[in-house]
């Protein structure tokens, strides 16, 4: 009996495996390797944006000289990190899971909407109460716990430390 094996992948020339991606490319589609590619882009974005910003010399800098280093920083982290994936392979990537990202998203637009027109109490009750749904556990106490701790260290901070005229209830404080 003849044993015949698969034909390897037009795109890279490997026998194609159980993987959604081509063998490849399994290496390109790792957690640190994502990552370094975004630290690169982070650096390239900053780069475009801070270009008409005079860099200056090290004794005479520029209002771009620290963005400008930053960002060739970021780049070089994001080359390293991307090299070292690539050499010692990482995690694969997982699917994204929408419900934390919705729900989070969700409390942070509810805040920034109520701030202004219900005050710091009710806007940070509504992102805790939001945000604690996207969960895999929610515990009642717990929460109630983290609103009202959060909701005194806001207060502290930035209506007493700072002296913000932020309302903590909308009329009333």
């Amino acid at each position: 009996m003849r044993v015949t094996t698969p034909a390897p992948h037009p795109l890279c020339q490997v026998t194609v495996s159980n993987k959604p991606y081509p063998p490849c490319m399994s290496r390109f589609m790792t957690k640190d390797f994502l990552a370094g590619l975004m630290f690169l882009a982070f650096g390239l974005t900053a780069l475009y944006f801070g270009r008409h910003l005079a860099v200056g010399t090290g004794v005479r800098m520029g209002p771009g000289y620290v963005p400008r280093a930053l960002a060739f920083i970021l780049m070089g982290l994001g080359g390293i990190i991307c090299v070292f994936a690539l050499v010692s392979g990482s995690e694969p990537v997982e699917a994204p899971k929408w419900k934390p990202i919705t729900l989070v998203t969700i409390g942070i637009v509810c805040f920034a909407l109520l701030l202004e027109r219900a005050g710091m109490l009710p806007a940070l009750v509504a992102l805790v109460a939001i945000s604690s749904v996207a969960g895999e556990e929610f515990k009642l106490v717990e929460v109630l716990g983290n609103m009202v701790v959060l909701t005194a260290l806001c207060i502290i901070v930035f209506k007493l430390g700072l002296g913000m005229n932020i309302a903590v209830i909308q009329g009333v404080w």
